[in-house]
Formats: C-alpha cells, sequence, structure tokens
C-alpha cells in the first residue's frame, strides 16, 4: 500500500511525528509510550511548598496537574518554567551537590500510549553519535541521563567507570540506544531518514492535517547493490521538532572565509593531525571563538604543541563567558583554557610571532625560565576577524579599530551552529522570537508557549531542546513533559480516542522500516 499520492484514510493520521531522534525526541516517545509519572506514596521533595502542591491530588499522574500551578515558586538554570519543574522533580538540589531521591514513580500505563512516530537521520542519540569519542561530558553523568534508567547503573553493568562522575560522548550515544530499546520504543523509531518537506493540507473531509515528506536510507538487498533512499509520506495531527542545532556551523561572513585553510569544525581539526598536516613544527593555528568546541580545539593543538592563535569577541571576565560559570575543581581542563586566555593575552605593541616563538623555545629548552605557564599560545579578546587571506594571513581587529595580521596554517572558526530546518517553508524564520532573523538557539529560538511548547504561530507544531534555548539534557526533558501534557489535555477536551496503535503502525510500516538495534 503506497499512500504518497493518495488521499489518507482516517487511521492513516498518525498523532504526533517527530522529527529527531536525540535525547529530546528519546525522551517525548517514552512519555507518549505509556509511561507515566506521579508523586510516590514515599516520595517527599526538599521544596516544601512544591511537595505540598504534589501532595494536594497524588491520585493524579504529572500529565493531569496545572504545570503552571506547580512551576510557581521554583528556581533554577533555564529561563523555560517546565524545564526547571521537572529537573528539580528528577534530581532534587542537584545544583547543590545534593544526591536526594527522586519522589517521583514511573507506572507503565499502556492505555494511555499514543501513537508516534520518530524520524531520525541515524540511530538514535543524534548528534551524541558524531561527537569525539574520547572527551568528557559538561554535563555530570546524573545530567545526561533519561527517567527509568540510571546511567550509573547502565555503566556499571557495562563495567565501566564514570570518571569524575562524567561519562564520554561515546558512553552517552551507546546508553541512549540501548534506553531505546530497553524500554520497548523501537517499533516508533524510523532510522535513517531525511524529511524534505512538512507542510499543512487540508482533506477532502476538510481536516486539516499535517503532510511529512521524506526519504528513508535503506540497505541493499544484494552485494554488488548500492543502498537506496525510498521516498516516504506521513500525515500526522501534530508535529514535534526536535532536531537540536549541530546541523550547520555558524560563519562569521567575512572576506576569504571559503578559502581552504579556514575550517569551521573541530573535526577538521582531527582530521589534520591524524593525517600529519598539523604538527609542532606547523605555522600557528587560529581558533575563532569562545566556546567549549573552541576550547577543546586548544586542548587539542596544545597536547600536539601546535602553537595558537585564539581570537574571540567578549572579555575574558565576562559572566556570560561559559568558563566563568564551570566549576574549577569539575571541569579542571576547561579551566586550565580559562587561565590560558586570561593569562597570555597579546599586548599592543608586541609582535605575535615573536611571542610565540620565544614560548615554544621555552618548551625545548629545559635551561630557560620562562614567565609563561602555557608555551605557544596567545589570546586576543575582544577582537574579531575581518579577513582571511590567499596566502595563509588573517586579520584581526581590536576594539580601537588596530588590526593585527596573523600568518596561519589553518583558521577554525567554531562560534556555534544553526539548525538545518530546511524542510520548513522559509527555514522555519516565522516560527522564531524575530521573524526577520534565522533561527539560533541562543539569540533567536522559536517562540513556544511556555507551558506546553506549541509554536505560538503554528497550532499543532511544537519544538524542543536546542531549538527552545535547552541546550542541556538535564533541561531539554523538561519541554517533553509539556508536550506530553498539552497532547493529553487535547485528548481529552476532544474527548476522541487516539487512532489505535495497530492501524497506524500498519501504515506506517508500507513505508518505513524501524530501527534494528545491536543488543
Amino acid at each position: 500500500m503506497d499512500l504518497r499520492n493518495k488521499e489518507p484514510l482516517c487511521e492513516d493520521v498518525i498523532p504526533v511525528v517527530i522529527i529527531g531522534n536525540g535525547p529530546s525526541g528519546i525522551c517525548l516517545s517514552y512519555l507518549l509510550s505509556g509511561y507515566t509519572p506521579y508523586l510516590s506514596p514515599e516520595g517527599s521533595h526538599p521544596n516544601p511548598v512544591l511537595h505540598s502542591k504534589l501532595a494536594q491530588n497524588p491520585h493524579l499522574s504529572l500529565f493531569e496537574q496545572d504545570l503552571e500551578y506547580l512551576c510557581e515558586g521554583v528556581e533554577g538554570r533555564s529561563s523555560n518554567p517546565v524545564a526547571v519543574l521537572f529537573d528539580s522533580l528528577l534530581l532534587p538540589d542537584s545544583d547543590f551537590g545534593q544526591d536526594y531521591a527522586s519522589p517521583l514513580e514511573w507506572r507503565y500505563e499502556p492505555e494511555r500510549a499514543t501513537p508516534h512516530l520518530v524520524l531520525g537521520k541515524g540511530p538514535p542519540g543524534g548528534a551524541w553519535h558524531a561527537m569525539e569519542g574520547s572527551m568528557l561530558t559538561l554535563s555530570l553523568a546524573d545530567w545526561m541521563e533519561l527517567p527509568g534508567l540510571k546511567l550509573k547503573d547502565w555503566m556499571r553493568e557495562k563495567r565501566r567507570n564514570v570518571r569524575n562522575d562524567r561519562a564520554t560522548p561515546a558512553e552517552i550515544a551507546s546508553y541512549y540506544q540501548h534506553y531505546v530499546r530497553q524500554m520497548g520504543l523501537e517499533r516508533s523509531f524510523a532510522c535513517g531518514t531525511k524529511v524534505t518537506s512538512v507542510h499543512r493540507v487540508s482533506l477532502r473531509s476538510g481536516r486539516s492535517v499535517w503532510k511529512v515528506q521524506g526519504l528513508q536510507r535503506r540497505a541493499a538487498e544484494g552485494e554488488e547493490q548500492t543502498d537506496a533512499e525510498i521516498p516516504f509520506s506521513a500525515w500526522a495531527e501534530n508535529v514535534v521538532l526536535a532536531t537540536g542545532t549541530h546541523d550547520i556551523p555558524a560563519r562569521l561572513s567575512v572576506e576569504g572565509e571559503t578559502l581552504p585553510f579556514v575550517c569551521h569544525s573541530f573535526w577538521e581539526l582531527e582530521a589534520a593531525i591524524s593525517t600529519g598536516r598539523l604538527d609542532r613544527a606547523s605555522e600557528p593555528i587560529l581558533v575563532v571563538g569562545a566556546g567549549l568546541t573552541a576550547a577543546d580545539a586548544i586542548l587539542a593543538a596544545h597536547h600536539l604543541n601546535t602553537p595558537v592563535y585564539h581570537a574571540f569577541r567578549r572579555s575574558v571576565a565576562d559572566p556570560a563567558l561559559i568558563f566563568n560559570q564551570l566549576p574549577k575543581l569539575l571541569y579542571p581542563e576547561y579551566h586550565k583554557v580559562h587561565q590560558m586566555m586570561s593569562q597570555q593575552q597579546h599586548q599592543p605593541g608586541e609582535s605575535p610571532a615573536d611571542m610565540v616563538s620565544q614560548r615554544l623555545s621555552s618548551l625545548r629548552d629545559d635551561r630557560a625560565r620562562s614567565p609563561c605557564s602555557y608555551p605557544g599560545y596567545l589570546s586576543f579578546p575582544k577582537h574579531r576577524v575581518v579577513a582571511f587571506k590567499p596566502d595563509g594571513k588573517c586579520v584581526l581587529e581590536g576594539e580601537g579599530g588596530q588590526q593585527t595580521v596573523l600568518q596561519v596554517s589553518m583558521a577554525l572558526v567554531l562560534i556555534g551552529a544553526h539548525p538545518n530546518l530546511s524542510f520548513l517553508p522559509e527555514q522555519g524564520r516565522p516560527l522564531a522570537l524575530e521573524p526577520d532573523e534565522p533561527i539560533s538557539c541562543r539569540r533567536n529560538p522559536v517562540d513556544v508557549d511556555p507551558y506546553t511548547y506549541e509554536s505560538m504561530k503554528e497550532a499543532g507544531l511544537y519544538a524542543m531542546g536546542p531549538l527552545v534555548g535547552e541546550n542541556f539534557v538535564r533541561f531539554l526533558k523538561g519541554g517533553a513533559l509539556a508536550i506530553a501534557c498539552d497532547l493529553a489535555r487535547k485528548q481529552t477536551v476532544s474527548g476522541q480516542k487516539n487512532v489505535q496503535e495497530s492501524s497506524a503502525g500498519q501504515s506506517l510500516s508500507c513505508q518505513l522500516s524501524n530501527c534494528t538495534l545491536d543488543a
């Protein structure tokens, strides 16, 4: 049965399609699969006001309670109130180093399940599968876990140790894949899919639904055949955008940015190191940006003894700088980078090349006594890139307009990334807080209701995770709760029972193959 060019039947319309199979999409799938949070009879929350509110209706699940009421007075490190609430319920007082047990208990109630489809380019876990495998994650291991499966317990079963209460991206990606299998979510996941179009259509009945179109990569059956991309279409009452923001590297939009020596990803640095194109004898590299990816690049180059120039727009003391928000003891490698940024700044009148060579020579000469703690590094705070030149020169400009020319072997522009929303009209810009600007996690997120995460511009369209400003896994789980609650409310208000899962599953199986995960 091929539905691509036909009017869908009522049983072919899926209640929810989730675009993105990272931790946001996985968590929402869990909540839509019948797993329901209640206040445990023995549960207690250290916040007495929140506990008393939960105790008023202990027979009701969290899905049936007034989230806005529960959010009142709960504070945390997110601007999204439901994110703070759910984080507080899953990990009470974790910001203060406490290890309180969650007051929630999870009950499996299959009658509450909402049929849904999760679409993802790769295996469950999303961008975590593309991250460098040996680095430690920024967040504590507990903060990376999803409801119902303790990450530390899973790692102990795998005979792994959590270093300094943090795990590697490779371990986190493996955990997310295991989670989908362990919780029985596989039947709702279609991997290897690329969404090409999402738009509203009206059925002959007058009903308005979302039409989601795309391609799914299928493995070839014969040895000589190549993998094929099969078109698919799905119709949905609601669509959730959970794509993350790692798809398109942000650019400076300056002269020469397309030159071969200018790169926009950490992986290009790794490739240059692994192939020997970059070593301790190379000209310095330039790292542009003051985020964690830029810090990782500096550490990688420093380990190789390759000299580094580091340019960034902010002051080293700017409170918004991520390094000023991280505990020193928990993140010693990033504290080291912050020290380098602060202690070894370029001074007007100094020759950058001379300074770097002097500092490198102190490394090679044991008898030299250099005041520099980190030879081969020079920072340029409050500087911007003006241009890249074909001969490998980079022009920087400071606050006062004074320009500095640097000779480099490679320039790494690591200033963040934008989501790929090419499947939406106008790249999704009309959905943003500022419709005339591209969607950006930090500066211009999708405009959603803070208690439902439904778009303020399009009914039946939701967004979660980095698209609404949540970069940390611990907080994106709140978006899953808000959306699950709102969908449950819609179900109650409409008085209509969701399409039976068997019907939806049959229509999907005509076009999409489910994820097959290794045990």
